[in-house]
């Protein structure tokens, strides 16, 4: 098997497990849109947005929500798809047995000792997540919940930031759009929230 067959299979076998693992899940978005597609859309804004040719990277942007959100274990990933990988499964993956704030605040801890893949993986998460929230937020999130979340991302990406311009620039115009959008919101509902 060639080098380029061997990153089609990877890849192929990533889309496919993930898919099977995320299969009954839904997205909090307005839409409940099937979960598969926001791994996917991570990995397609790293290879056609930030250029990202490692095939590793992409695999584990497939694969990076399984361990958190699925019942798959470290292990399994590592049998499957190797250590690498299961290492940056691992590495943008946040320990669900801590409580929400805290994972949420070792998120921006921890962003900018994370590896250049890592990093990319989490920038490209963000970029996906401020657009959800920005285009079809959940149903049920307020206008503070929302604009508390751009600011949250914002700083986990300041620490991720020197990993790939082109990533940066993208999740900077995401970003200005949710808060835009928000900010014009707030000032229509003479709402006291700011950005």
């Amino acid at each position: 098997m060639t080098f380029e067959e061997q990153s089609i299979t990877s890849i192929i076998s990533a889309l496919k497990f993930s898919a099977d693992k995320h299969r009954n899940q839904r997205r909090k978005d307005s839409m409940a849109s099937p979960y598969i597609n926001h791994p996917i859309e991570v990995a397609e804004i790293l290879w056609n947005i930030g250029k990202v040719r490692d095939v590793n990277t992409i695999v584990a942007a497939i694969l990076h929500d399984t361990v958190e959100d699925t019942e798959t274990s470290p292990e399994e990933v590592k049998a499957l798809f190797g250590k690498e990988i299961k290492d940056l499964v691992m590495e943008v993956t946040d320990d669900k047995s801590l409580p929400k704030q805290e994972r949420k605040q070792l998120q921006i801890e921890h962003a900018p000792h994370k590896s250049i893949s890592a990093k990319q993986i989490k920038i490209s998460d963000k970029i996906c997540n401020v657009t959800d929230i920005t285009n079809h937020p959940p149903d049920n999130w307020t206008l503070q919940r929302k604009i508390d979340y751009l600011h949250w991302a914002e700083k986990v990406v300041e620490g991720l930031r020197g990993s790939n311009q082109d990533l940066e620039t993208m999740f900077d115009e995401a970003l200005k759009k949710g808060q835009d959008k928000y900010q014009a919101e707030s000032i229509h509902n003479g709402s006291s929230e700011t950005l």
